[in-house]
C-alpha cells in the first residue's frame, strides 16, 4: 500500500468536511416552495454513476502508467464481497424510514449520533484496531458535542418517543457503522489499486440504486418509467448536489483506504457543526448557546483523539507482562551468576 503522509490525510479530511458541510446548504437551496421539485432517489443513482466514471478514468490512466505492475484482483471470491456495503445501506435506508415514523426530526438527529460510538466499537472489534483511553474519551465527547448542538428546538418532545423508536435508531446506528467499517475492511484487505476497488463499490451501488427506482415504479404503475424523467425538475443547484455527493464519496473511500473510518466520522461530524454555523449567515438560523457549546466540545474531542496518548489497556497489559518476564529472567540470571561465583 502506498505511503501517505499525515499532511495528505489532513488535506483530504478537510476537503471532505467542506464538501459534507455544503450538502445541507445545497439541499435546502434546491427546494422550491419548501419541497424538492425532483425525485430525490435519483441523486444517489447519478452520484454513484458519476463516481464510477471518475474511478474508471483514473484506473485507465493508472493502467497506462503502470501496465502489468498494476495490482487488480478479479477473482470472484473477492468481487462478490463488494455488493455487501450496498445491501447494508439498502437496509439502513429502510430502517431510517421506520425510525422517523416513531420520533420527531430533532430527536432523530440526536439519536443519529449513536453511530459515532458504534463505529468506535466495531472499529475495535472487527478490525482489531485498539483505541487508547484518550481516544475513547474523545469519541464520547464527539457524541456529546454533536448531540448538544442539536438540542435547541426540541422543546418538550426531546427524546420523548416510543421505545420502538429508540430500538430502530440503535439499529440504524449499528448498520451505518457496520457499512463504514466493512468498507474499510474491503479496501484494506489487499493492495489492489483504490480505483479498481471503487469501480466495484460504485458499480454495484449504481445497480442497487437503479433497482430501487425500478421497484418504486412497479409499486406506482401510474407514473412513467424513471429513466425517461431522470433529471425532471433539476437545475444547476441540483447538479451541484450530484457533484458534491460524488466527490464526497470519493474522499470517503480514500480516507478509508489510507486512513480509517474514525477520521471519516470526525470529518463528517465537524461538517455538521460547520453547516449549522454557516446556516446562521445563509438561512438566518438563530445562533444558540448549545450550538457554540457543541462546537467547543467537538474541537476538544478532535485535539484529544489525535494527540499522543496512553496505550490501549490490552497493549499496556501485554507490555507490562513482557517487562515483568524480562525482569524475572534477569533476576534468575543474576542468581545463577551469584551461585557460580560462590563456587
Amino acid at each position: 500500500m502506498s505511503q501517505i503522509s499525515v499532511t495528505q490525510k489532513l488535506v483530504v479530511a478537510g476537503m471532505l468536511t467542506c464538501f459534507t458541510s455544503s450538502q445541507g446548504l445545497l439541499m435546502t437551496a434546491s427546494k422550491v416552495g419548501g419541497k424538492y421539485p425532483y425525485n430525490v432517489a435519483t441523486i444517489p443513482l447519478l452520484a454513484e454513476f458519476c463516481k464510477l466514471l471518475v474511478s474508471s478514468a483514473f484506473l485507465y490512466k493508472e493502467h497506462k502508467e503502470k501496465g502489468k505492475n498494476l495490482q487488480i484482483t478479479t477473482a470472484w471470491s473477492s468481487v462478490r464481497l463488494f455488493p455487501i456495503p450496498s445491501i447494508i445501506y439498502l437496509f439502513h435506508n429502510n430502517v431510517q424510514f421506520y425510525t422517523m415514523a416513531y420520533v420527531d426530526a430533532a430527536t432523530y438527529q440526536i439519536l443519529g449520533n449513536l453511530k459515532i460510538i458504534t463505529t468506535g466499537f466495531l472499529f475495535w472489534i472487527a478490525l482489531k484496531k485498539y483505541l487508547s483511553r484518550n481516544q475513547w474519551l474523545a469519541l464520547s465527547l464527539l457524541t456529546l458535542g454533536a448531540a448538544v448542538s442539536q438540542v435547541s428546538g426540541c422543546g418538550n418532545s426531546m427524546l420523548s418517543a416510543p421505545v420502538l423508536g429508540y430500538l430502530f435508531a440503535c439499529l440504524s446506528a449499528v448498520l451505518s457503522a457496520l457499512a463504514g467499517v466493512y468498507t474499510e475492511f474491503l479496501l484494506k484487505k489487499n493492495n489492489d489499486t483504490l480505483y479498481w476497488q471503487n469501480m466495484q463499490l460504485y458499480g454495484f451501488g449504481t445497480l442497487f440504486n437503479a433497482a430501487r427506482l425500478t421497484y418504486d415504479d412497479i409499486q406506482n404503475p401510474n407514473g412513467g418509467f424513471w429513466l425517461f424523467d431522470l433529471t425532471a425538475g433539476y437545475n444547476y443547484i441540483t447538479w451541484l448536489i450530484v457533484i458534491n455527493f460524488s466527490f464526497s464519496g470519493l474522499f470517503i473511500s480514500w480516507i478509508q483506504k489510507y486512513a480509517n473510518t474514525i477520521v471519516k466520522v470526525y470529518a463528517t461530524s465537524s461538517a455538521m457543526m460547520v453547516t449549522a454555523f454557516l446556516s446562521i449567515f445563509f438561512f438566518d438560523l438563530e445562533p444558540t448557546l448549545q450550538l457554540f457549546l457543541g462546537i467547543a466540545i467537538v474541537c476538544i474531542s478532535i485535539l484529544l483523539y489525535f494527540m499522543p496518548g496512553d496505550l490501549p489497556t490490552s497493549t499496556s497489559l501485554a507490555a507490562a507482562t513482557s517487562s515483568s518476564n524480562k525482569l524475572s529472567a534477569l533476576n534468575d540470571d543474576d542468581e545463577e551468576l551469584g551461585h557460580t561465583k560462590a563456587r
